[in-house]
């Protein structure tokens, strides 16, 4: 029996009962009329009949009542188990949709952090390296590549120690460029160069409105070069505020940017670079002695040009080759009177002073013989600095020094300074003014 039968029977169970009681009630009324025994007897068998049509048909009912209540229960279910899948189904499009969110985040975070790398290694492939390449063949270079075999493959903390322009940047790029984190960019920071005010927050990023004119958040270089190399060149230039930051950052390797209560770790190796005497530095209290030792882990001093002359034809070829391509000349000869008097000059600024000296002397060279018109102070040749001591070689540098920047009219910065004319950083050239004591007349 379907549904529709059982529907029927429902509809028709108060019209049988009604017909049921007209004929009981028209019997009752015969049975009391005065009737033969045999009408008698007819009307009761009626009425039994009637009876028993009656229970049946209630049987026949509660069945169907049963089957209907059966079907209802089990669409009931069925609806109850469709509408937990469904609620189910809208829970996990609700995590997906969640899951999308966050991966979107992350997705806008990583193209964020992808497009800022790729600034950096734009700049860093645009930048002039301090001599494109370490280039030499003396022993005290070969000590140098010898520590940087050693270390390279490791994560220590490196410091480089050495004068100005010896070439600390080319080592650092060296090690990174043979460790395992090459991969990843090595992000270069000079801490000279960055405004006291601002250092922070590019070393270890802020969050939007973490000051005034903080409109957006910034990543900081710590956190962009996650997974690869920092080189923080001067460090001897952070200021003291910072250097308790820095050591803490390599003590625990977690930072927090500026206006963000959440701790970020970074897992990032760092390389670090002076030309200061940092024991000294520490004496005078500019310099933290706990941070000096975390730094400290395995140092690589920079050997000045003058120790290692023998290098000087080699670094000249290259830097001649260079700048005939940028420049555009055929300079193919160097004499040997002209290599000698390289050779003899002590290079306060060592190689980057060479560097200037040779781009000068390709772009005023007539023909294709190298013509270095720079007059060298005699006072630095080798025979006579043989029998100088560090107070002498001091000496030496305040009167270079000085006569730069009476020659620049007392300019330091600029295109006409005296910093460029030494192939210093500016930065530099004031320090080393300071601390030779040398005031303007």
């Amino acid at each position: 029996m379907d549904t529709f039968d059982i529907d029927n029977n429902l509809a028709a169970e108060p019209q049988l009962r009604r017909q049921a009681k007209e004929r009981m009630s028209v019997n009752e009324a015969e049975f009391h009329s005065p009737r033969t025994e045999e009408a008698t007897k007819r009307l009761v068998h009626e009425l039994e009949v009637h009876k028993i049509e009656l229970e049946m048909q209630n049987e026949e009912l509660g069945r169907s009542h049963d089957l209907l209540e059966l079907k209802i229960s089990e669409r009931t279910r069925e609806l109850t188990r469709a509408n937990l899948q469904l609620t189910q189904e809208i829970d996990e499009r609700k995590k997906a949709e969640k899951s999308l969110l966050v991966a979107f985040a992350e997705i806008k975070r990583l193209n964020d952090r992808l497009q800022i790398e790729n600034i950096y290694l734009q700049q860093d492939v645009a930048r002039e390296y301090n001599f494109g390449e370490i280039i030499g063949q003396s022993s005290a270079l070969a000590a140098v590549f010898l520590q940087i075999e050693q270390v390279a493959p490791m994560n220590a903390t490196v410091l480089l120690l050495g004068e100005t322009g010896t070439g600390k940047g080319a080592v650092a790029r060296a090690i990174h460029s043979s460790s395992v984190r090459k991969s990843r960019p090595m992000i270069t920071v000079n801490c000279a160069a960055l405004p006291t005010n601002l250092i922070e927050s590019e070393l270890f990023g802020r969050e939007k409105g973490a000051f005034t004119g903080a409109h957006e958040r910034q990543i900081g270089r710590f956190e962009l070069a996650d997974g690869g190399t920092i080189f923080l060149d001067e460090i001897g230039e952070l200021p003291l505020e910072l250097q308790s930051k820095l050591h803490r950052f390599i003590q625990d390797g977690e930072l927090e940017r500026l206006g963000s209560p959440r701790t970020i770790k970074i897992d990032v190796r760092i390389i670090a670079a002076t030309n200061r005497d940092l024991k000294e530095e520490i004496r005078t209290g500019r310099f933290r002695e706990d941070l000096y030792y975390r730094l400290n882990v395995f140092p690589i001093t920079m050997p000045p040009l003058r120790q290692r002359k023998e290098d000087i034809p080699l670094l000249v070829d290259h830097f001649v080759a260079k700048f005939n391509k940028k420049i555009g000349k055929k300079i193919d000869s160097i004499s040997k009177d002209t290599v000698n008097s390289l050779q003899g000059y002590h290079w306060p600024g060592n190689v980057r002073e060479l560097e200037s000296v040779i781009e000068r002397a390709i772009i005023t060279s007539q023909g294709s013989a190298l013509q270095v018109l720079d007059r060298f102070d005699t006072a630095g040749r080798a025979e006579d600095l043989a029998g100088h001591d560090v107070k002498a070689l001091a000496l030496m540098e305040h009167d270079h020094i000085l006569q730069a920047l009476r020659k620049t009219g007392w300019r330091i910065s600029g295109c006409n300074g005296a910093a460029l004319l030494l192939g210093l950083n500016p930065s530099t050239l004031r320090a080393r003014i300071k601390r030779l004591g040398i005031a303007r007349p």
